[in-house]
């Protein structure tokens, strides 16, 4: 029986992307960067993790994957993440502080965009 590992998320800049989620998810944070994967981003032509063309995000499972790719987002997602908060008000305050941007709202939730457009909603738990 298969279990879910990762959640991957296609991106113009992984690293920025990668630091808003881990703000926005209780628990979650960017994976840190050791020697190691260090010396492997350098072997390939990337001397600072700012262009790092896949960051990991830590904290569940799932984890988040955020992979650069050309294009940009065009359509609607296919796939989105809900979220959570006994304060939605609070919460949504917040979000939007780190960079969401409300997109619809309606009567039990509210429907919000990353920086980089990708659609999530947030629900309260009350």
């Amino acid at each position: 029986m298969a279990r879910l590992r990762d959640i991957v998320i296609d991106c113009r800049h992984p690293a920025s992307l990668a630091r808003f989620w881990a703000a926005v998810l209780d628990g979650y944070a960017v994976a840190p960067y050791d020697e190691a994967e260090l010396a492997r981003l350098r072997a390939e032509g990337v001397d600072d993790p700012e262009d790092d063309p896949t960051v990991l995000v830590e904290g569940g499972p799932p984890r988040l994957w955020f992979q650069r790719v050309p294009e940009r987002k065009i359509v609607k997602n296919r796939l989105h993440l809900d979220l959570e908060s006994p304060d939605p008000d609070a919460e949504l305050a917040r979000l939007t502080a780190l960079g969401a941007t409300l997109q619809a709202t309606h009567d039990d939730w509210v429907v919000l965009a990353d920086p980089e457009g990708n659609e999530f909603c947030l629900f309260s738990t009350a």
